[in-house]
């Protein structure tokens, strides 16, 4: 006996096509395994109604989790974005009739759209540093990327020789434990790094310096009359440029600030918020040159040579990188708006 009840779309299409092809009701049985009865009815339906689809409703075993328990598991997600799945899971089934497991919950979570991920890293940011982040977005909400344009941006960054990654993961058997091949080496403190002060503006590439030392304010002012003096003056002879720096303390020092005050004619120290790195395109910039490092065929094996490799990588960075990074302020901005000071994707 053929087949009867309701049809897919597809095999309602199927029969309406076999008997538009002139083929009668007991071939088109014949041909598609279905009953006579249901071969006249749907291309009946198709004669008076125009029915095209079967207008089939979902088949299959109902969802244990309906809309009202989506909604509930919804709101326990909401509680604690780090509870487990068997925590859910456990929450969920308080109260409720009708229990589910944890591949319940997990089949349940991806309907929804939930999926387990690594946290996003932001800055803590504090009540009184989120007035200031927003201060200063108000004050620049209005420039446009042509105001940026005039803005020279430096940080320092440290760059380490050896990384460890937590991450790897081995195939070995009880006893190989001890294996050489099974080892992964670890050096403390990542066997040294390089730590450099570089700028950009958009217009060019500024100097990278490699520091040999913790920075104090005595060797950040050699770098300001060295480096930011001459970059300044060259790429912004009208003295409309501003310089940006973060807040470290020998940024803060008395004698930069006396530096900088001796020098206001010819550019404008940008008044910076704090923990803002979201706002500054030179991190960026330092992930490019980390990834780049990361990826090279031969890795450096001592300080001099990882110093000419961060040296180097720096030098070729497109123009379209950083140019590309400047011209996204005014989406920063608007993000900090949006946060009301609070942290932002970027």
């Amino acid at each position: 006996m053929g087949k009867k009840g309701d049809l897919s779309n597809f095999e309602h299409g199927m029969v309406v096509g076999a008997r538009r092809a002139g083929l009668s009701i007991s071939q088109s049985a014949q041909l598609l395994g279905f009953s006579r009865t249901t071969i006249s009815r749907v291309y009946k339906e198709w004669c008076e109604k125009g029915k095209t689809s079967s207008m089939r409703q979902s088949c299959g075993r109902k969802f244990l989790v309906d809309a009202r328990g989506q909604r509930r598991m919804g709101r326990l997600i909401q509680a604690d974005r780090r509870a487990t799945l068997t925590e859910i899971t456990t929450r969920y089934n308080r109260g409720m009739q009708q229990s589910i497991c944890e591949a319940t919950t997990r089949t349940t979570l991806r309907r929804m759209g939930y999926n387990s991920r690594r946290p996003h890293r932001v800055p803590l940011i504090s009540t009184t540093n989120r007035k200031k982040r927003l201060q200063f977005a108000r004050a620049h909400q209005n420039w446009t990327v042509e105001d940026w344009k005039n803005v020279a941006w430096s940080d320092e960054s440290r760059f380490l020789l050896r990384h460890s990654n937590g991450r790897v993961r081995i195939w070995r058997k009880q006893n190989e434990n001890m294996d050489p091949s099974c080892l992964v080496t670890t050096v403390q403190a990542g066997g040294g790094g390089v730590m450099v002060w570089g700028m950009f503006s958009w217009h060019t590439l500024g100097p990278l310096v490699p520091i040999g030392h913790r920075l104090n304010a005595t060797g950040y002012l050699s770098i300001v009359s060295d480096h930011v003096h001459p970059f300044m003056t060259t790429m912004y002879p009208s003295s409309d440029g501003y310089f940006q720096q973060d807040n470290a303390p020998c940024h803060k020092a008395r004698i930069i600030s006396n530096w900088f005050l001796e020098h206001d004619n010819e550019f404008t120290v940008l008044k910076w918020p704090p923990q803002s790195p979201d706002l500054n395109p030179i991190e960026h910039l330092w992930d490019v040159v980390e990834r780049v490092l990361r990826a090279l065929d031969v890795h450096p094996t001592n300080l001099h040579q990882l110093q000419d490799a961060i040296l180097s990588i720096w030098a070729n960075i497109s123009k379209e990188c950083f140019q590309h990074l400047v011209e996204s302020l005014p989406r920063r901005i608007k993000e900090v708006l949006k946060a009301k000071g609070g942290q932002t994707p970027y």
